[in-house]
């Protein structure tokens, strides 16, 4: 059995791309986890997007062992979070299994949004900060204002906010003895009943579903029966061990101590992040706090370009829900597009993650649709409908009111680029509610944002306007009611459901313009006209006509009476008035990508 005292648990928190996995990697080479043949970038990275992208997108833990002096050995438990704020309840579950956190701050780029949004939830969670300055040899660092600012987020001694360069290694060494010292070590009972917090669970398609866990009191050891707080079910243990870049079995895992625990979990659904396992032969009379259910934001329908691939779709959803239990679809069907599926996101990246690993995993052609967030239907006869897509809505005259997600955001940015960001807050219907000055050159401005205004091209705009210094964190903050209306788009009278959307009504002109302009763009011309129609509200407010394709049918007259030539041109109108009535116009995924592209 280790000695609480020798176990240090600890995580890495900062913003995007300010070295959080770079600094892992040099942890793990400096204890020798690591050996120089398995030495790689991003080693805690396994996915290619996330190497790709040059982004954490899964949380992982690791195990190390630090050997100090003569017989001292300390286990360093790391368990590295995403940076993205979609993933920031998987960062909230990670502080929960941890004694003390790494803040990286990058010396180039001084304290963002999320560096800030991390930092309170790990000072929720009561951890001790061991604050690091990273990439001090850049030429463009500027290491003695970022430690000015972390000082005055942080507090503390500032000779004690370390400095160094995960890339070369400069000062790394100095991490973990200041790691050891100032980090406590874990608390717990082993005696008392087992409680254990799921910090991340993945799927293994013989073993089932593996949790990863960090044992907060008691002891869990194969062969005894474990149960979920969150759904009573109850599982034979099989295996548990600890995490060294693989699985290594142990004979149990006490208080203190992160590790994994295979039990023959058949559904990762059962083994949610942050839910608590308990002996269910002498069960703990309460779960540990923080439990929630990761809830959806973003909605979007994914649809098979040919719809011979709808098994195909089904079967890779069915895989990819295995190994992410934030991610929940169902069966939808649209009269534009055929069968498909109606998925949930915990926000746009996150969307975009699960669309390029489904076409690039499993080969298929998708049709992605215009995504929306959800909205609260109060009824004129008092009920409350929750929908998440335009098609839901009930009749207009059954509406008392709608109520759309808010979100409080956080935006870091130099005061020369203030202006820049009140007039975005003024055209995406943001109310302001603070200022603060972070230092001389900088502030952090808070605002309340609807989120189906942040949601489309906000941050491209935000970064373009403030030529990418600007960073952007946001929570959710609950639903405030609002004048918003659904949108449709007609094609010759007949409703295209997929393009239909839900948008303020001061904006529904604007919005309908816009999109049948772009629409007349991409929809390619037929032998018949083809009306593009915007519809709010039971009226027409835009319309743009596509010219058909005409053949010259008088060029074979030669002169004669005229009634030749209209004989020839009316037969041809009929013939295109008949053609109209059953043509069928093929909408390209073009034109459902063009409402993400409409200049706001």
């Amino acid at each position: 059995m280790t000695d609480l005292s020798r176990i240090r648990n600890f995580c890495i928190i900062a913003h995007i791309d300010h070295g959080k996995s770079t600094l892992a990697d040099r942890l793990l080479a400096i204890t020798g986890t690591l050996t120089p043949e398995q030495a790689q970038g991003q080693v805690l990275d396994t996915m290619d997007l996330e190497r790709e992208r040059g982004i954490t997108i899964k949380a992982h833990a690791i195990r190390m062992i630090h050997r100090a002096g003569a017989g001292e050995a300390y286990v360093l438990n790391l368990i590295d979070t995403p940076g993205h704020v979609d993933f920031s309840y998987e960062v909230s579950r990670s502080l929960a299994a941890c004694e003390g956190a790494l803040l990286i701050v990058d010396a180039s780029q001084g304290v963002e949004a999320q560096t800030i949004s991390n930092l309170h939830l790990a000072l929720d969670a009561d951890l001790e900060i061991l604050p690091v300055i990273n990439k001090i040899d850049l030429p463009g660092a500027r290491p003695d204002q970022a430690a000015r600012q972390v000082h005055e987020l942080v507090g503390g001694d500032p000779d004690e906010i370390l400095r160094i360069s995960a890339k070369d290694g400069l000062g790394v060494d100095r991490i973990i003895p200041a790691m050891i010292e100032r980090i406590p070590p874990p608390r717990g009972d082993v005696e008392a009943p087992l409680r254990a917090l799921i910090f991340d669970s993945a799927f293994d398609q013989y073993r089932g579903a593996i949790a990863y866990v960090r044992v907060v009191e008691g002891v869990i050891r194969p062969g005894m029966t474990i149960r979920f707080f969150s759904n009573g079910r109850e599982y034979p243990v099989d295996e548990v061990g600890v995490l060294q870049l693989r699985m290594v079995p142990r004979r149990e895992l006490h208080a203190g101590e992160v590790g994994y625990v295979v039990a023959g979990v058949k559904n990762i659904a059962d083994a949610k992040v942050g839910d608590t396992i308990t002996d269910a032969a002498r069960p703990a009379s309460d779960p540990l706090p923080g439990y929630v259910d990761a809830k959806s934001m973003v909605f979007s329908g994914f649809y098979p370009v040919d719809s011979e691939n709808f098994s195909d779709l089904r079967d890779a959803l069915d895989k990819l829900r295995l190994n992410d239990a934030a991610f929940h679809y169902e069966p939808e069907t649209s009269a534009a597009l055929g069968f498909g599926f109606r998925c949930g996101f915990l926000g746009m990246l996150h969307r975009e993650i699960v669309q390029e690993r489904l076409e690039r995993e499993y080969d298929l052609g998708l049709i992605a649709t215009v995504p929306t967030v959800p909205y609260r239907v109060c009824r004129r006869d008092g009920s409350v409908r929750e929908i998440e897509s335009p098609a839901q809505l009930p009749p207009f005259a059954e509406i008392g009111h709608i109520e759309e997600p808010i979100i409080a955001a956080e935006i870091v940015v130099p005061t020369d680029y203030i202006g820049s960001i009140m007039k975005i807050g003024q055209e995406r219907r943001a109310t302001q509610t603070g200022m603060e000055s972070l230092d001389p050159g900088r502030v952090i401005m808070h605002f309340e944002f609807p989120l189906a205004e942040v949601i489309y091209d906000f941050y491209d705009r935000l970064k373009s306007m403030t030529r990418g210094y600007a960073s952007f964190d946001y929570e959710h903050a609950g639903y405030r009611e609002a004048p918003v209306q659904r949108l449709d788009i007609l094609l010759n009278g007949d409703p295209v459901d997929a393009l239909s959307i839900i948008v303020h009504r001061d904006k529904a002109a604007e919005w309908g313009r816009s999109l049948c302009r772009k629409l007349k763009e991409v929809i390619p011309r037929q032998q018949f006209s083809i009306a593009i129609q915007a519809s709010a509200g039971n009226r027409i407010i835009s319309r743009e006509t596509i010219s058909p394709l005409r053949k010259n049918v008088t060029a074979k007259c030669y002169g004669g009476d005229i009634t030749r030539k209209r004989k020839l041109l009316e037969r041809q109108k009929e013939g295109k008035r008949r053609m109209k009535k059953v043509g069928s116009v093929n909408v390209p995924q073009e034109a459902f990508l063009s409402v993400l592209k409409i200049e706001r």
